[in-house]
């Protein structure tokens, strides 16, 4: 009993090594990545990956990029400009996107917003570990949404300095009918049957308006960030849901917080369209702006003229501005 117990810890720990080391990312150009075993969950065998440049010497302040939905970090331009403005760079693919997503795993999928807790905490842990005192969150879109709620179940301790949000995922952006009926039926469907698929496969023009191939100017892994999205199952609605009722209401952040978004809408269809390169097309800007104002006690907003959803993905004029707004806009600068 003894012995088998002797070869599972040493099993364990040498698990732990090998998920502890950085290696060479994917994206070349100095970048590292850390992947992370967490606890199994309802579909088994979990992890996340933290991403970073190398150390800045005697740097002690960061930033933490968190992605969207369909989504995962590859926007080098940003960590590149986070180190010359004098922060450590670090972003984290969360479990089932990117980096971390599995065989056994439903891609992005989850029951509550919750699970990606553990993550977070984890990235902030290392971070911290890796010698930097000052750490602030940066966001995007369903991010956007998970970083609030995260931020408001510390009840006032907050382990951070700052929440930076682009286009956050605070609303839906249907008509009256879809928010007041659908999706509450829906969400309710979902704590029962969460793995019901009720959305297919969605339409490509904003895949088109970012990659390269077709009418943007980027290029990435289109099976970590899928051109026509991934089926949505029930239970990630109610998951959304309950996050967007909460943040909805009011959460009083206590510490400084920079939200972003497009100065326009305009609607998606699979047809192209121009304004497709100059609008949000995910999201409705108002909502953005509206319940962005009740996340806390020091908000700034700021609306990036012709920004595309993910605002750092916008053309050139557009995310200069963005770039702009975020570094004049940090604490302590």
């Amino acid at each position: 009993m003894a012995r088998k117990l002797y070869f599972t810890i040493l099993s364990l720990l040498f698990v732990f090594v090998l998920y502890a080391q950085y290696v060479p990312d994917v994206l070349g150009d100095g970048y590292l990545r850390r992947t992370i075993q967490m606890p199994d969950d309802y579909e088994g065998k979990v992890v996340c990956t933290l991403v970073k440049k190398p150390q800045l010497p005697e740097t002690k302040q960061a930033i933490l990029y968190i992605h969207g939905y369909n989504d995962y970090f590859f926007q080098k331009q940003l960590g590149d400009s986070v180190n010359a403005h004098g922060y450590n760079f670090y972003a984290m693919d969360l479990r089932k996107y990117g980096r971390s997503i599995l065989p056994n795993q439903n891609p992005f999928f989850c029951k509550s917003l919750k699970e990606y807790f553990a993550d977070l905490d984890t990235a902030l842990a290392i971070i911290r570990e890796e010698g930097n005192d000052k750490i602030l969150l940066m966001a995007h879109s369903t991010g956007g949404l998970i970083t609030p709620y995260y931020l408001n179940s510390k009840k006032g301790k907050l382990p951070v300095d700052g929440l930076i949000l682009n286009s956050p995922f605070l609303d839906w952006n249907f008509g009256w009918m879809m928010e007041k009926i659908v999706i509450p039926v829906v969400s309710f469907i979902g704590k029962l049957f969460p793995n019901l698929t009720v959305q297919g496969y969605g339409d490509a023009s904003y895949a088109h308006s970012l990659l390269k191939q077709f009418k943007g100017e980027w290029e990435y892994n289109t099976d970590w960030k899928m051109i026509n999205g991934h089926p949505k199952k029930a239970g990630w609605i109610n998951a959304i849901q309950e996050a967007q009722k909460t943040v909805q209401k009011g959460i009083d952040l206590d510490c400084p917080v920079l939200v972003m978004s497009s100065n326009k809408s305009f609607p998606e269809t699979k047809e192209w369209n121009n304004e497709y390169l100059s609008s949000d097309i995910v999201l409705d800007v108002h909502d953005i702006q509206k319940y962005g104002q009740k996340l806390g006690n020091y908000v700034t907003r700021d609306t990036i003229q012709n920004g595309i959803h993910d605002l750092i993905l916008s053309e050139k004029d557009s995310r200069d501005h963005v770039y702009r707004t975020v570094f004049d806009w940090l604490p302590g600068k």
